[in-house]
Protein backbone atom coordinates (compact mmCIF):
# COMPACT_ATOMS: atom_id res chain seq x y z
CA UNK A 1 0.00 0.00 0.00
CA UNK A 2 1.51 3.33 -1.08
CA UNK A 3 0.99 6.60 0.77
CA UNK A 4 0.07 9.61 -1.33
CA UNK A 5 2.58 12.47 -1.40
CA UNK A 6 0.21 14.84 0.48
CA UNK A 7 -0.40 12.29 3.24
CA UNK A 8 3.32 11.54 3.52
CA UNK A 9 4.14 15.25 3.85
CA UNK A 10 1.45 15.69 6.52
CA UNK A 11 2.80 12.69 8.45
CA UNK A 12 6.32 14.17 8.36
CA UNK A 13 5.05 17.53 9.67
CA UNK A 14 3.23 15.81 12.55
CA UNK A 15 6.29 13.70 13.38
CA UNK A 16 8.58 16.76 13.33
CA UNK A 17 6.14 18.61 15.60
CA UNK A 18 6.07 15.74 18.10
CA UNK A 19 9.84 15.32 18.11
CA UNK A 20 10.36 19.05 18.63
CA UNK A 21 7.63 19.42 21.28
CA UNK A 22 8.83 20.31 24.77
CA UNK A 23 8.86 17.42 27.22
CA UNK A 24 7.02 17.48 30.47
CA UNK A 25 9.93 17.11 32.83
CA UNK A 26 9.73 15.03 35.98
CA UNK A 27 12.09 16.53 38.52
CA UNK A 28 14.63 18.49 36.63
CA UNK A 29 15.55 18.05 33.01
CA UNK A 30 16.88 21.26 31.65
CA UNK A 31 15.77 23.69 29.03
CA UNK A 32 12.54 24.18 27.18
CA UNK A 33 8.97 24.65 28.24
CA UNK A 34 6.69 22.17 29.90
CA UNK A 35 6.41 22.03 33.64
CA UNK A 36 8.66 20.70 36.35
CA UNK A 37 7.52 18.26 39.00
CA UNK A 38 9.74 17.85 42.07
CA UNK A 39 10.49 14.13 42.46
CA UNK A 40 8.98 13.70 45.95
CA UNK A 41 9.27 10.09 47.10
CA UNK A 42 7.69 8.05 49.87
CA UNK A 43 9.07 4.61 50.66
CA UNK A 44 8.30 1.89 53.18
CA UNK A 45 9.80 -1.35 54.42
CA UNK A 46 6.31 -2.58 55.42
CA UNK A 47 5.48 -3.69 51.86
CA UNK A 48 6.59 -2.82 48.33
CA UNK A 49 4.91 -0.06 46.34
CA UNK A 50 2.15 -1.91 44.47
CA UNK A 51 2.61 -4.97 46.68
CA UNK A 52 0.34 -6.91 49.01
CA UNK A 53 -0.36 -5.26 52.39
CA UNK A 54 0.46 -7.73 55.20
CA UNK A 55 -2.31 -8.56 57.68
CA UNK A 56 -0.34 -6.69 60.39
CA UNK A 57 -1.36 -3.38 58.77
CA UNK A 58 -4.99 -4.32 58.01
CA UNK A 59 -8.31 -3.60 59.69
CA UNK A 60 -9.34 -1.39 62.60
CA UNK A 61 -6.61 -2.80 64.80
CA UNK A 62 -3.96 -2.66 62.08
CA UNK A 63 -0.64 -0.96 62.69
CA UNK A 64 0.03 2.20 60.70
CA UNK A 65 3.00 1.48 58.40
CA UNK A 66 6.09 3.65 58.58
CA UNK A 67 7.34 5.71 55.65
CA UNK A 68 10.38 7.76 54.74
CA UNK A 69 10.01 10.91 52.65
CA UNK A 70 12.74 12.28 50.39
CA UNK A 71 13.41 14.77 47.60
CA UNK A 72 10.91 17.32 48.91
CA UNK A 73 11.23 20.88 47.62
CA UNK A 74 13.23 23.26 49.82
CA UNK A 75 10.11 25.24 50.77
CA UNK A 76 8.37 22.20 52.30
CA UNK A 77 7.19 23.01 55.84
CA UNK A 78 4.89 20.06 56.49
CA UNK A 79 3.27 17.00 54.95
CA UNK A 80 -0.28 15.69 54.73
CA UNK A 81 -1.38 12.12 54.03
CA UNK A 82 -4.68 10.86 52.64
CA UNK A 83 -5.12 7.07 52.70
CA UNK A 84 -8.10 5.62 50.86
CA UNK A 85 -9.53 2.59 49.04
CA UNK A 86 -9.96 3.34 45.33
CA UNK A 87 -12.19 0.33 44.64
CA UNK A 88 -15.31 1.40 46.51
CA UNK A 89 -18.00 3.95 45.62
CA UNK A 90 -20.23 4.95 48.51
CA UNK A 91 -23.97 5.65 48.60
CA UNK A 92 -24.39 6.00 44.85
CA UNK A 93 -21.72 8.70 44.64
CA UNK A 94 -18.13 8.86 43.52
CA UNK A 95 -16.59 9.06 47.00
CA UNK A 96 -14.41 6.17 48.12
CA UNK A 97 -13.54 4.82 51.57
CA UNK A 98 -11.31 7.15 53.59
CA UNK A 99 -9.08 5.14 55.91
CA UNK A 100 -6.86 7.86 57.36
CA UNK A 101 -5.95 11.52 57.04
CA UNK A 102 -3.12 13.30 58.78
CA UNK A 103 -1.50 16.72 58.38
CA UNK A 104 1.08 19.08 59.89
CA UNK A 105 3.62 16.26 59.80
CA UNK A 106 6.84 18.26 60.21
CA UNK A 107 9.12 18.35 57.18
CA UNK A 108 12.07 17.97 59.53
CA UNK A 109 10.87 14.48 60.48
CA UNK A 110 11.67 13.11 56.97
CA UNK A 111 8.89 10.56 57.37
CA UNK A 112 6.72 8.79 59.91
CA UNK A 113 7.66 5.87 62.17
CA UNK A 114 5.58 2.71 62.21
CA UNK A 115 2.61 2.98 64.55
CA UNK A 116 2.82 6.72 65.29
CA UNK A 117 3.24 10.24 63.96
CA UNK A 118 5.85 12.87 64.89
CA UNK A 119 4.96 15.50 67.52
CA UNK A 120 2.81 18.29 66.12
CA UNK A 121 1.03 16.05 63.58
CA UNK A 122 -2.77 15.97 63.49
CA UNK A 123 -4.92 12.94 62.65
CA UNK A 124 -8.37 13.63 61.24
CA UNK A 125 -11.47 11.45 61.19
CA UNK A 126 -11.64 8.31 59.05
CA UNK A 127 -14.74 6.68 57.53
CA UNK A 128 -15.64 5.23 60.94
CA UNK A 129 -15.54 8.70 62.55
CA UNK A 130 -12.37 7.91 64.52
CA UNK A 131 -9.18 9.94 64.71
CA UNK A 132 -6.92 7.03 63.86
CA UNK A 133 -5.39 4.91 61.17
CA UNK A 134 -7.86 2.32 59.80
CA UNK A 135 -6.07 -0.37 57.81
CA UNK A 136 -7.26 -2.07 54.63
CA UNK A 137 -10.38 -4.16 55.06
CA UNK A 138 -11.47 -5.48 51.66
CA UNK A 139 -13.59 -8.62 51.87
CA UNK A 140 -12.47 -11.98 50.47
CA UNK A 141 -13.06 -12.20 46.76
CA UNK A 142 -11.52 -12.70 43.35
CA UNK A 143 -9.72 -9.35 43.24
CA UNK A 144 -7.60 -7.10 45.39
CA UNK A 145 -8.62 -3.59 46.42
CA UNK A 146 -6.10 -0.81 45.75
CA UNK A 147 -5.22 1.33 48.75
CA UNK A 148 -3.39 4.58 48.09
CA UNK A 149 -1.31 6.64 50.48
CA UNK A 150 -1.21 10.12 48.93
CA UNK A 151 1.58 12.29 50.31
CA UNK A 152 1.43 16.07 49.90
CA UNK A 153 4.39 18.36 50.60
CA UNK A 154 3.04 21.72 51.81
CA UNK A 155 4.60 25.16 52.09
CA UNK A 156 2.81 25.84 55.40
CA UNK A 157 1.15 24.18 58.37
CA UNK A 158 -2.64 23.94 58.21
CA UNK A 159 -4.98 25.58 60.70
CA UNK A 160 -7.50 22.76 60.89
CA UNK A 161 -9.17 21.04 63.87
CA UNK A 162 -8.92 17.24 64.16
CA UNK A 163 -12.61 17.10 63.19
CA UNK A 164 -11.80 18.24 59.64
CA UNK A 165 -13.07 16.16 56.74
CA UNK A 166 -11.10 15.13 53.67
CA UNK A 167 -12.87 17.87 51.68
CA UNK A 168 -11.81 20.47 54.27
CA UNK A 169 -8.25 19.17 54.23
CA UNK A 170 -8.08 19.36 50.43
CA UNK A 171 -9.50 22.89 50.48
CA UNK A 172 -6.95 23.97 53.11
CA UNK A 173 -4.10 22.57 50.98
CA UNK A 174 -5.09 24.66 47.93
CA UNK A 175 -2.25 27.00 46.99
CA UNK A 176 0.11 25.37 49.53
CA UNK A 177 0.88 22.07 47.79
CA UNK A 178 4.41 22.07 46.40
CA UNK A 179 4.75 18.35 45.55
CA UNK A 180 2.85 15.09 45.68
CA UNK A 181 3.71 11.39 45.77
CA UNK A 182 1.74 8.18 46.16
CA UNK A 183 2.33 4.66 47.47
CA UNK A 184 -0.06 1.82 46.67
CA UNK A 185 -0.85 -1.37 48.53
CA UNK A 186 -3.19 -4.18 47.47
CA UNK A 187 -5.32 -6.16 49.90
CA UNK A 188 -8.14 -8.67 49.99
CA UNK A 189 -9.50 -10.55 52.96
CA UNK A 190 -8.95 -14.25 53.39
CA UNK A 191 -12.01 -16.47 53.31
CA UNK A 192 -12.93 -18.21 56.56
CA UNK A 193 -11.76 -21.82 56.87
CA UNK A 194 -14.27 -24.38 55.55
Amino acid sequence: MHMKKGCAAAALVILATLVGAPAFAQGGGGGGGGFRLPPLLMQSTAFEDGGIVPQKYAGREGVQPGFTFSNAPDNTVSYAIIFHDLDVALMGGTGDVLHWIAWNIPASAKGIPEGSLPAGSVTGKNIAGQNSYFGPGAPPGPRYHHYVFELYALSANLDLPNTASRAELLAAMEGKTVAKAAYVGRFRGTPPPQ
